[in-house]
């Protein structure tokens, strides 16, 4: 119950509890709340902020809540809390249908969908369909005092709220989901060397600039490995094959490995690298309103500055920038929610992600993420893109970002609801990002 994807965020809990139930989750609300015991809510673990999925309290483990059901007269899939998304996605498989959700094996539907969890909200098909909490209808949440009630968005301010704020409202013990059409897929990944990593800028650079097909994604990323530099790129086509033209210049570069083929989604969930490499794990991002070669090379450059150094000095034995080329659509297909404060305007996360032995690094290694996206910030305004004060987004980043870069101007509504809610303060018992 207190394991998590990264040991850094693990904390050993006084005592676990999983209900199998929104009854039970109310229950355990109503025994917490008169006490003061901090408590924790873990979904699939793989919140890397110390506190924000774990404690030293009381923690409540979702697993046991993890029933999927479709529905195609609505459309709609609902979810447990306490499922990952390989689950939904292998309940799916076979049925026509998929949903939004994450992109690689491991992460909880939860945290995911709410703010709290690693890579969440963008998805293989938020070009085509938006982000997670877009494609959300519905959720049952049990409020802090007990109550057990539905979310829909007739319920303006929650349903607000709940769209990327956290565990400020209560817990969520199950989510509805649009489901959309599922037909075979084509994509996995392929490795490039370090010799070739300019003919991956110049690929990453135009596929950014020129693919508007929202059934494509790319998510590339430059790093290493145990100092072994190379380049990721996984590919990601809406259909069984792609059109001419879109892969061509990636797939046009030598690679060392490649596992490029039509595949069903869940073979391809599967088939991804998972990430973090050492038992401590964190990162943060940048966000940059375009992936252009003078950001691509800052990250090669400080790739190739920093890796054997790094694993070396510091026992880092994972070292990745990852690249998110969403189309001009992503921000497009939702209403107003807590994240993101500004739909108006197309930003992309440019992600550090780091992994490292020991407890003994963990300043060192946070505050050199800070410094390498701050890099990445820096590069892009110099451009004239405009992004210092652009608000960030939660998932990406570490526990002491402050709330009014992450919510900017939602900030106080967030705070409104929250009171009119949680009037006792019942949540800030639990931690996260809080309002």
């Amino acid at each position: 119950d207190n394991a998590h994807w990264s040991s850094s965020s693990n904390q050993n809990s006084t005592c676990t509890v999983r209900p199998a139930s929104a009854e039970d989750v109310a229950t355990i609300l109503r025994m917490l709340a008169p006490t003061s015991i901090p408590f924790a809510v873990k979904g699939g673990g793989h919140a890397m902020n110390v506190g924000f999925s774990s404690t030293e309290g009381v923690q409540v483990a979702m697993s046991a809540i993890s029933d999927i059901v479709l529905n195609t007269s609505t459309s709609t899939v609902e979810v447990g809390a306490g499922c990952i998304w390989d689950d939904v996605y292998a309940a799916l498989d076979g049925t026509g249908y998929n949903v939004v959700g994450g992109r690689i094996a491991g992460v909880g539907v939860a945290g995911f969908s709410l703010g709290g969890d690693r890579v969440t909200g963008y998805s293989y098909k938020s070009s085509q369909y938006g982000l997670t909490v877009d494609n959300i209808v519905a959720y049952e949440l049990v409020l802090p005092n007990g109550t057990i009630t539905t979310v829909t968005e007739e319920d303006e301010d929650l349903f607000f709220g709940l769209r990327g704020g956290f565990n400020n409202f209560g817990i969520v013990t199950k989510f509805t989901y649009k489901a959309h059409p599922q037909t075979e897929i084509w994509g996995g990944y392929l490795t490039i060397t370090e010799n070739y990593l300019d003919s991956v800028v110049e690929a990453i650079a135009k596929f950014s600039e020129k693919v508007t097909d929202t059934k494509a994604a790319f998510l590339p990323s430059y790093g290493s490995v145990n100092g072994t530099i190379s380049a990721t790129l996984i590919l990601f086509y809406d259909a069984p094959s792609p059109p001419d033209g879109i892969f061509d210049d990636v797939l046009a570069i030598p690679a060392s490995f490649s596992d490029i083929k039509t595949r069903s989604y869940v073979d391809l969930l599967s088939s991804i690298p998972s990430g973090s490499n050492g038992p401590r794990g964190a990162f943060q991002h940048a966000q940059v309103a375009a992936i252009s070669p003078a950001v691509l090379n800052a990250m090669k450059d400080m790739t190739s500055e920093l890796s054997r150094p790094l694993w070396h000095d510091h026992g880092v034995t994972y070292l990745y920038f990852f690249v998110e080329p969403f189309t001009a659509s992503l921000f497009k297909y939702g209403s107003d929610s807590a994240w993101p404060p500004d739909r108006s305007r197309l930003l992309l996360p440019i992600n550090v992600d780091l992994s490292w032995e020991s407890e003994d690094e963990d300043e060192y290694i946070f505050g050199l993420i800070k410094t390498l996206a701050a890099n990445l910030t820096a590069t892009a305004d110099a451009e004239g893109q405009n992004v210092a004060g652009a608000p960030v987004y939660p998932n990406y980043m570490l526990g002491d970002t402050p709330v009014e870069r992450i919510y900017s101007d939602n900030l106080l509504r967030l705070r409104e609801i929250r009171a009119a809610v949680d009037p006792e303060g019942v949540m800030s018992l639990a931690g996260g990002f809080k309002f």
